[in-house]
């Protein structure tokens, strides 16, 4: 045991080493010391434990440059979606149009005028160039821009309706990702739940029935991230307007997704898109930036203007408001649907959701023969695949596309795994899926072609 812990080469012995020498000037003394003295840690905590060295040991330059270069990866890496999940959560939903990030590009390298009016060379608000470009978008009189759709929903209900009742569908008691359930939002913005009809059927003589002294809201929850077939009933929000408007009540209308384009004329399902909404008479229509509008995280609300005046004064909102960066974004997103006819080239998820299947099989099949060679101990296919939207949107759809897919020749679900594991690892990881036996490639999101070969060729 004494001999193994003299083993340990001194901080100083290895400093002055030569193999170290560039680690020096590359990290500097003090983090190459420390990370030599974590290492010296470990070596004795193996030999108090299993008694011998780890393998490393034998060459501690090295050691320490695969410690350092782990730490100084980036958290936030660039990874290849292969997943069959266009819009994935926790990949970062969607990916940014170059005129997105050209415009944060601007925001991030010098003062900008995020809340400066140069008209009177004051205090001008945050909100005002982006949501002069939404009311032109949808027809709203205003809008507002906080970080994200949940914070959108506490504040409109916060500021709309705090100590009254808000009258809902059950059906639409809706729980997305994180645990975020709409009765629990409500609480949070000190609102009653008020709710009517039953998970299935809901009809105007329940809203109706529902309105009273206390009422301070009328509101429909999109879910988007479930579909209810069958035996179904619900309250178009046009009707619920009629009702609001006979008791003077405002409706709230969150509408999850939203789509500023009606995606049913690029051969997609149609969603409600909140311009129809705003046509309809709904008082707030809040909606995210990150999913079907293909911009960054942000929760926007376009309506009413005395609405929305309400929601910019309210305490919350400066807890819940957009940086410049994700106003940035937004506002080089949306300027993109100022010219719908290039929206499939400029904007990236709509690109995604609308490739080609033949496109999308080529490219598979493209990989498949580059592939082939090595990775020798799998049968690679190419095989038709039907991916998803994702991140809640269009639950139940499915789009036709192409998979490259891996079989290991001896039926090793180990051997999948450890494949999976590998390519995770890789400088860029690659994200398939396991499924039926196979590693799925899912090259739907496949941008970059030869970057994959590359790194997937080494």
């Amino acid at each position: 045991m004494t001999t193994l812990y003299s083993q340990i080469p001194s901080t100083d012995r290895l400093l002055r080493d030569e193999a170290f020498a560039s680690l020096l000037t590359t990290y500097g003394h003090s983090r190459v010391t420390q990370t030599l003295r974590q290492l010296q840690d470990e070596a004795r905590a193996a030999i108090r434990d299993a008694q011998r060295l780890p393998a490393w040991c034998e060459n501690w330059a090295q050691a320490a440059l695969q410690r350092l270069e782990q730490e100084n990866s980036h958290a936030l890496r660039s990874v290849f979606n292969l997943s069959g999940t266009v819009l994935h959560t926790n990949l970062g939903r969607a990916v940014q149009s170059q005129a997105a990030i050209d415009a944060v590009t601007t925001a991030m390298g010098s003062a900008v005028t995020l809340e400066y009016d140069l008209d009177g060379a004051g205090r001008g608000h945050r909100d005002r160039a982006i949501a002069a470009l939404l009311c032109q978008l949808t027809g709203a009189e205003d809008a507002c821009i906080v970080n994200n759709n949940a914070a959108a929903v506490l504040l409109m209900l916060a500021a709309t309706s705090a100590g009254g009742e808000v009258v809902v569908s059950r059906g639409e008691l809706v729980e997305i990702g994180g645990a975020f359930r709409i009765p629990d939002v409500m609480r949070q913005a000190g609102c009653i739940l008020h709710e009517v009809g039953t998970t299935n059927r809901t009809h105007a003589k329940d809203y109706r029935q529902a309105i009273n002294a206390n009422t301070a809201a009328l509101m429909k929850v999109h879910t988007s991230n479930y579909h209810i077939a069958g035996f179904t009933k619900a309250v178009e929000e046009a009707e619920l307007v009629e009702l609001a408007q006979e008791a003077d009540l405002p409706v709230i209308v969150d509408l999850g997704s939203g789509s500023l384009v009606d995606l049913s004329l690029y051969g997609l399902p149609k969603e409600p898109m909140p311009q129809a909404l705003i046509a309809a008479g709904v008082s707030l229509v809040s909606f995210s930036g990150d999913k079907l509008l293909g911009g960054p995280q942000a929760g926007i609300i376009v309506g009413k203007k005395a609405l929305i005046e309400q929601l910019q004064h309210h305490p919350l909102k400066r807890a819940l408001r957009a940086d410049k960066m994700t106003l940035a974004a937004l506002e080089g997103t949306l300027r993109l649907y100022l010219h719908p006819e290039k929206l499939t080239q400029n904007l990236p998820t709509l690109r995604y959701l609308t490739r080609p299947q033949a496109e999308i099989r080529d490219q598979a099949q493209r990989l498949c023969d580059a592939l082939t060679a090595r990775y020798s101990e799998f049968a690679l296919r190419v095989e038709p695949c039907l991916s998803q939207i994702g991140s809640g949107s269009l639950p139940v759809e499915r789009l036709p596309g192409a998979a490259l897919t891996f079989t290991p020749h001896d039926g090793s679900g180990r051997r999948l795994e450890a494949l999976a594991s590998e390519w995770r690892a890789l400088p860029q990881p690659v994200i398939g899926r396991i499924y039926e036996g196979r590693l799925w490639l899912d090259c739907r999101c496949l941008d970059d072609e030869s970057r994959l070969l590359e790194i997937l060729l080494k």
